[in-house]
């Protein structure tokens, strides 16, 4: 099959579809701004002092805008956290994408326990320390300990996911889909997210609640259908900087030795599924009893996450290798941090 005209912008616009609400937080430009100017070239300027067209291309990126189509109804004390988490899962990406695996054991030990009060900025090594540690302390004022101890379990399961990827990578070598599916639930980095609702809405819901094998699966859905929209809109970026190894489509691509646009579709087709799924557990929820209400609330948000994706990153630069910062820059930054 002849890949010259095949368009996966075109594919993510028709194609993927949500039944969901869209919509949009109203401090998204205050925000955006604050990122621009306190943040990029403010408190972590020092990480790229030297090439501001790195930091032109994460302000391009829009991080406050892609929080506002997650978060839209958070105030904008409750806004600002979620923002500066965004902003932290892009540099982290972008500052490991090319690490040794081993090196990542580290990290996110440091980072783990930064975000567990166990230590301070001060105390940490790690380039990223001091804009986990302010995320920790915008976050006490509107969850409790349990909330961001759940919290804190999720961002760990995002850097096993990232540790997963990067011995693919440095292997040049294939998992399967299934195992692809399963890192990347992990690697997205949509699970620590999908915890801060709670700060959003204001309602904690106990444990048992967030370890119910519905709100479970809810959630590993979610992650999926993120990925696989994602796995889409990045493969031309992925094959551009060599992360072609756990991104689904090319996986698919190299099991069933098909063409590009082939294996587009049948992540399509995956993705689909798993909307359905989705779809159904939403409308059949069980009886949470007091709690129902805010469950019910809880999904609800959950299934804006999927449209807002849409809404905003088919518009963002970064997916895009002109607008990706360069992966030898990045290792050359590490080395002399």
């Amino acid at each position: 099959m002849n890949n010259e005209n095949f368009n996966t912008l075109e594919l993510l616009y028709k194609e993927f579809r949500y039944p969901f609400p869209t919509l949009k937080n109203p401090h998204a430009e205050q925000l955006q701004e604050i990122t621009e100017d306190q943040w990029i070239d403010g408190e972590y300027l020092w990480i790229y002092e030297n090439n501001p067209d790195v930091r032109k291309k994460y302000k391009k990126t829009k991080t406050a805008h892609i929080a506002a189509q997650w978060f839209p109804t958070a105030s904008i004390e409750r806004f600002k956290p979620i923002c500066r988490l965004m902003l932290w899962t892009l540099y982290n990406d972008d500052l490991y994408e090319e690490s040794e695996p081993d090196d990542i054991d580290y990290v996110h030990a440091q980072s783990i326990a930064i975000l567990n009060g166990e230590i301070s900025a001060a105390q940490s090594t790690i380039p990223l320390g001091s804009m986990l540690a302010s995320l920790r302390q915008e976050l006490l004022p509107f969850i409790p300990q349990e909330s961001i101890s759940r919290f804190t379990q999720m961002i760990s399961r995002y850097f096993n996911g990232l540790k997963a990827e990067l011995k693919y990578k440095k292997n040049k070598i294939f998992p399967t889909v299934t195992e692809c599916i399963a890192l990347r639930e992990n690697s997205i980095c949509l699970y620590p997210f999908l915890q801060l609702t709670e700060v959003e809405t204001g309602i904690s819901l106990p444990q048992e609640i967030h370890d119910h094998p519905i709100i479970r699966r809810l959630q590993a859905l979610a992650c999926h259908l993120v990925t696989f929209f994602n796995e889409v809109q990045s493969v031309v970026k992925d094959e551009a900087t060599g992360s072609i190894y756990y991104n689904i489509v090319k996986v698919i691509q190299n099991e069933r030795q098909i063409s590009l646009e082939e294996a587009c579709l049948e992540d399509l087709r995956l993705h689909n599924e798993d909307l359905k799924e989705f779809v159904e557990l939403q409308a059949s929820l069980p009886n949470f009893g007091i709690w129902h209400e805010d469950v019910v609330n809880w999904v609800h948000y959950m299934s804006m996450v999927l449209s807002g994706w849409k809404s905003i990153s088919t518009k963002l630069a970064r997916y895009t290798a002109a607008d990706f910062p360069e992966a030898n820059e990045l290792k050359e930054k590490l080395k002399k941090m």
